[in-house]
C-alpha cells in the first residue's frame, strides 16, 4: 500500500508555517487600525491548523522518501499552497471568487506575476504584502526543490548537478535541511539588501519591502495599477540588479558568501547569461533610436530598456512603460528571450540558460559527426563530460516544453480569445513571467476579462512550468506506481 505519511507530513508543517507568515499581514492592518486584519487572523488560523493537524497526524511517518513519493510531495506543494493561499484573497478584499483568488495565488506561488484582480491601488496593504509574500515563499521554494528534488529525480537534466549528499533518497532530508539553511540566508540577505537599496532610492518603506519581495523571488506582483511605472528612474536601474543577482545560481551566491567567489565568476551559465543580457538590450537599444522620435533621450531608451528586458529575461515581469510601443522587433525578441529565462538553481523560471547551453552543444557535436563519422566527439560541459541521460533528459524537457506550449496556445485560442493574447498568455503560462499582451487585457494587465476556461488553462500553464512539466506528468503514468 502506497504510504502517504512521508509526503502529507512535510506538507502540513509548510502549511502550518504559511499559516503563521499569514499574521504578518495582520499585524500591517492592526498597526494602521484597519478592521481587515480579523480576516487574516482567521485565514491564519485556519490553514495553521490544518497543516499543525496533518502534521501530527502524520508525525510517525518514515521520514525516507521513495523516489514515486518525492515526485507527489514536489507536485502537491503547488497545488495544495495556492488554495490556501487564496483564502485571505475570498473572505477579505478584494473578496474574489475562487477561481479568481486561486488564479491569484498560483501566480504568486509560481512566481508568474500575471494578476486576475480588476484593480490594485484600492486594495488594503494587508493585502498587497500577502501578495508579496507568496511569491517570496515561492520563489525560496522553488530553489530548494531544484537543488534538492529535481537532481535526485533526473528532471530536466537537472542530475548534472547532483552533489555527494544525494546518492539515494534515503539522504535527502538531512542534506535538504543544511541546503535550505543556507538558501534562506543568502535570500534573506538579498531581500534585505534590495529593499534598503529601494528606501535609498526613494521609495517608501513599505513599498520598498513589497518590492523586493517580489523583486528577489523574480515574482513581479506590484502593489500599483502602474507596477514599476510609479517609481521611474534610479529604482529601475537598483530592481535591474537584483533581478540579475536573484536569476543566477544560488549555490554560487551561497559559495562566495563563504569566501569563494570564483565559481561564480567562471560559472559558464552565469556568463552566458549576462552576455545573452547585453545583447537583447543592445539590439533593442539600436531599434529604438532607429524608429523613436528625436525628443526621447539615450539615457531614458537605455533606462526603459534594460530594466524591462532583464524584467522579462529573468521572469519577474515588472513593467515600467508600454513595451507594446516599441514595436514589432523589440517584442518578439522580449518572447524569445522569455523563453530563456534565467539561471539553473535560481529564481529564475523558463526553460533555463543550462538546458540551452547543452542543447547548443549537442547540436554542434553532432554537426561535428556528421562531418567526421569516425571522430570520437564527447559532449562537455565546462570541462566535465555530460553523460548521456542528461543530454536525453534536456532535449526531453526542451520538447515537452515547446509541445505544452503549443497545446496551450489551441487551448486558449479555442476559448475565444485573440491570437496575441492567446500566444502570449501561454508564453507568459508556461514561463511564468507574467505580462499578457492583447485586447481582452485590462489596463493595468489583469485577465480578469478572460473567459472562466482560458483562466483554468493558464493555471495549469503556471503549475506545469514551475514544476518543470516532467514532474508533474510523470505522475499520470499507470506504470510510474507499480512497485
Amino acid at each position: 500500500m502506497f504510504d502517504l505519511r512521508p509526503v502529507a507530513h512535510p506538507l502540513g508543517m509548510i502549511l502550518a508555517v504559511m499559516g503563521a507568515a499569514m499574521l504578518l499581514p495582520m499585524l500591517v492592518d492592526l498597526w494602521h487600525d484597519d478592521p481587515h486584519w480579523m480576516v487574516f487572523l482567521q485565514c491564519a488560523l485556519m490553514t495553521g491548523g490544518f497543516g499543525a493537524m496533518v502534521a501530527v497526524a502524520t508525525r510517525g511517518g518514515h521520514r525516507s522518501l521513495k523516489i514515486q513519493q518525492a515526485f507527489l510531495l514536489t507536485s502537491g506543494l503547488w497545488a495544495v499552497l495556492p488554495a490556501f493561499g487564496a483564502l485571505p484573497f475570498i473572505l477579505g478584499q478584494p473578496e474574489a471568487g475562487f477561481l479568481d483568488a486561486y488564479f491569484e495565488a498560483m501566480s504568486g506561488m509560481t512566481t508568474t506575476g500575471t494578476t486576475a484582480f480588476p484593480t490594485l491601488d484600492p486594495l488594503p496593504r494587508s493585502t498587497h504584502l500577502w501578495r508579496a509574500l507568496l511569491q517570496w515563499m515561492g520563489g525560496l521554494g522553488i530553489v530548494v526543490v531544484a537543488m534538492v528534488f529535481l537532481p535526485v529525480m533526473k528532471v530536466g537534466g537537472m542530475q548534472f548537478f547532483r552533489s555527494e549528499g544525494f546518492d539515494t533518497l534515503g539522504k535527502v532530508l538531512p542534506r535538504a535541511g543544511q541546503i535550505a539553511s543556507e538558501m534562506t540566508t543568502i535570500y534573506l540577505l538579498m531581500t534585505g539588501a534590495c529593499a534598503i537599496t529601494f528606501m535609498l532610492l526613494g521609495m517608501t518603506g513599505f513599498d520598498a519591502f513589497v518590492h523586493a519581495l517580489t523583486t528577489c523571488s523574480t515574482g513581479g506582483f506590484s502593489n500599483y495599477d502602474a507596477s514599476f511605472g510609479a517609481y521611474l528612474g534610479g529604482p529601475e536601474w537598483g530592481a535591474s540588479v537584483f533581478m540579475i543577482m536573484a536569476s543566477i545560481p544560488f549555490i554560487r551566491l551561497v559559495q562566495a558568501m563563504r569566501g569563494n567567489p570564483e565559481p561564480l565568476w567562471r560559472d559558464r551559465q552565469v556568463r552566458a547569461y549576462l552576455r545573452w543580457i547585453c545583447y537583447a538590450c543592445a539590439l533593442i537599444v539600436s531599434y529604438r533610436l532607429l524608429s523613436v522620435d528625436q525628443d526621447v533621450t539615450l539615457s531614458e531608451v537605455l533606462r526603459e530598456t534594460v530594466f524591462n528586458t532583464i524584467s522579462t529575461f529573468s521572469g519577474t515581469g515588472f513593467a515600467s512603460t508600454d513595451m507594446m510601443a516599441w514595436g514589432h522587433f523589440p517584442l518578439a525578441l522580449l518572447l524569445i528571450v522569455g523563453l530563456i529565462g534565467g539561471c539553473t538553481g535560481s529564481t529564475g523560471c523558463s526553460v533555463k540558460v543550462f538546458r540551452y547551453l547543452v542543447l547548443f552543444e549537442a547540436v554542434r557535436t553532432q554537426l561535428r559527426r556528421m562531418h567526421s563519422p569516425h571522430r570520437i566527439s564527447p559532449l562537455r560541459y565546462e570541462g566535465h563530460l555530460l553523460d548521456q541521460d542528461v543530454v536525453d533528459s534536456v532535449i526531453a524537457f526542451f520538447t515537452l516544453f515547446m509541445l505544452t506550449f503549443g497545446l496551450l496556445i489551441v487551448g486558449l485560442s479555442l476559448t475565444g480569445l485573440h491570437p496575441r493574447t492567446a500566444l502570449t498568455a501561454a508564453w507568459t503560462a508556461i514561463a511564468n513571467i507574467g505580462p499578457v499582451w492583447g485586447p481582452e487585457v485590462s489596463a493595468n494587465g489583469s485577465v480578469v476579462d478572460f473567459p472562466a476556461a482560458a483562466k483554468w488553462i493558464m493555471i495549469i500553464g503556471m503549475y506545469l512550468g514551475r514544476q518543470e512539466l516532467v514532474s508533474v506528468l510523470v505522475l499520470l503514468m499507470p506504470r510510474f506506481w507499480r512497485p
